[in-house]
């Protein structure tokens, strides 16, 4: 795929250098399923690993220490990974503010292993993005105060870190986004859920997609804050197809999640405007 860089902006969205679909949009009839599995597919032929069995909590917790273990290349025993997860991972007591803050600012934990050797364990690699191991899953189902199945969920060294919710194309997308909010409420952020360290959300009907950061401030917990991309002559980003190949590139998404996004003073998550992603890069281009 190619890899496509800011170089300007307009008044909201960012420009990119060039975009050209080498696709044509579907016509006609697309169901909520149809897009799943053409979502999915796209992106596996980006590099994304599909992990079409793990669709329970134990699958995640297991992919996660799969996944830490290979970016921190150590091995925890079994009592030492659950000790890591009681203790620092899964805290009981962590809220999504808690999660949060382990992204942005306490992604480094130092980790006393049974033999009494200290070795600093990241969620993340924020130095080189690269080095992160993207996967995509579909239908992970979870309980809280109500039984939920999510449509396509994006993890990140295993843990999902982005939420895809779908409509059929001819439905409102803000179908799409209250369901994403009835899901808050109900199973996301459930006891000892991962689903507590998501960052973004992003909803499609199939025509119109945007993303939105995962935030329990009521101001800013609205479908006014919802975003779309953009293309190069400054129209926006809609389709999904289009979306997916810009927005969801693997480098694209990682900055934004580990750059561009921004956990503030008031325990606030923010995710950053394509205008204000467009400034920030054309300064540290010249730096």
């Amino acid at each position: 795929m190619t890899a496509y860089k800011t170089i300007a902006e307009s008044k909201h969205f960012i420009v990119l250098d060039k975009y050209n679909p080498d696709w044509k949009v579907a016509e006609g009839y697309q169901s909520e399923g149809d897009l799943e599995h053409e979502l999915i597919q796209d992106l596996v032929n980006q590099g994304y690993e599909y992990l079409p069995s793990l669709n329970t909590p134990e699958k995640l917790l297991a992919n996660v220490r799969v996944q830490l273990e290979a970016l921190n290349r150590v091995q925890f025993l079994d009592g030492e990974w659950l000790r890591f997860v009681e203790t620092w991972l899964d805290k009981p007591s962590d809220g999504i503010v808690e999660k949060t803050r382990k992204i942005h600012d306490d992604y480094i934990h130092d980790f006393v292993f049974d033999d009494g050797r200290i070795q600093n364990i990241y969620l993340l690699d924020k130095k080189n993005i690269t080095r992160n191991k993207v996967q995509v899953i579909k239908q992970f189902e979870q309980t809280g105060s109500h039984a939920n199945r999510y449509d396509v969920t994006i993890l990140v060294n295993g843990l999902p870190l982005v939420q895809v919710e779908l409509k059929k194309r001819g439905v409102a997308i803000r179908e799409a986004f209250n369901q994403v909010h009835r899901y808050s409420k109900e199973s996301f952020n459930s006891a000892h859920s991962l689903f507590k360290f998501l960052q973004l959300f992003v909803i499609s009907n199939g025509t119109d997609s945007r993303y939105f950061a995962n935030t329990t401030q009521r101001n800013k917990n609205s479908f006014d804050f919802t975003m779309n991309w953009a293309k190069a002559d400054n129209s926006l980003i809609k389709d999904l197809k289009d979306f997916t190949a810009t927005f969801f590139q693997k480098d694209t998404l990682l900055k934004v999640l580990l750059r561009y996004s921004v956990f503030d003073t008031s325990n606030t998550l923010l995710v950053m405007r394509p205008y204000q992603i467009a400034a920030t890069e054309r300064i540290l281009w010249k730096i």
